[in-house]
């Protein structure tokens, strides 16, 4: 299967801004790029790229003074296999995770653990460990969370998301995250695009996705807990402890988005 992703985000900056910028898709996606998903910039500006802790590529710009484009329009290589389901994984010990996992089951920016700890407890120990205490994480927050765009805020937490039982696929992926690290399993958070492959329309206008990958059995899972269901046609972009670690774009300056356009479509061939 091959699939049309990119981009158009329109800035406007009062002054020149400099960018840091986490838009091209996933390191371990390169070998499946038909087509690169290059940055272009109207107008044209000096472009540095770099990987940050969690290897994920970013980019550095500084937006001159007025109007830019930021643009990348790529097809990529998909297996078009759903999600893998996997409900035999078992949750591993503490004291035997590997020591990159323990940074995310650590709090952090999004995620209380400290505020959340007690009711994950109650709500999730009498669940199956492993894949299927993910799940009924997973199936707690689809279930009791509202989706709605004008719910979303920059600012919000899982603790909130908890108390208000709104908000968008990044805050449903927050809280999965915060319960599942209080209930002892590593989870990071994921962003890239999905689309409606596979999917019954009405289709939404497209946005990109935030979902979350638990540690299990010796691997990362991944898990949706806006969806809720395996889906077709995940592009990673970038991973990290919660959302603050992959904003699209951090900027450093006053400016206003002006336009922000996101496409990932299968492509037949003929």
């Amino acid at each position: 299967m091959k699939i049309r992703v990119g981009y158009e985000l329109i800035y406007d900056c009062p002054q020149p801004t400099p960018m840091i910028l986490s838009l091209n898709v996933h390191f371990s996606r390169a070998s499946d790029l038909i087509i690169p998903d290059h940055l272009i910039t109207e107008p044209s500006v000096p472009v540095t790229a770099y990987r940050d802790r969690f290897g994920n590529w970013c980019t550095r710009i500084v937006a001159p003074k007025g109007q830019i484009r930021l643009t990348a329009d790529a097809l990529v290589n998909d297996t078009g296999e759903t999600d893998p389901v996997v409900p035999g994984a078992k949750q591993i010990p503490v004291q035997e995770l590997p020591d990159e996992t323990l940074e995310f089951l650590l709090g952090s920016r999004y995620c209380e653990t400290d505020r959340l700890s007690d009711i994950a407890w109650g709500l999730f120990d009498k669940s199956p460990t492993g894949w299927g205490r993910v799940q009924a994480i997973c199936d707690y927050v689809n279930r009791n969370i509202s989706f709605g765009y004008q719910h979303a805020r920059a600012t919000k937490t899982a603790w909130e998301v908890f108390h208000e039982q709104t908000g968008v696929c990044r805050d449903y992926a927050h809280l999965a995250i915060a319960f599942c690290r209080c209930m002892n399993i590593p989870a990071r958070y994921c962003t890239g695009y999905l689309g409606d492959i596979g999917m019954p329309p009405p289709y939404e206008t497209m946005d990109f996705a935030g979902w979350f990958e638990a540690y299990l059995d010796g691997k990362w899972y991944t898990f949706d807990p806006r969806n809720n269901t395996p889906r077709i046609g995940r592009v990673l972009i970038a991973r990290g402890c919660d959302a603050a670690d992959v904003a699209i774009s951090n900027t450093f300056g006053p400016n206003t988005l002006k336009s922000f356009k996101v496409w990932t479509d299968q492509v037949f061939d003929g």
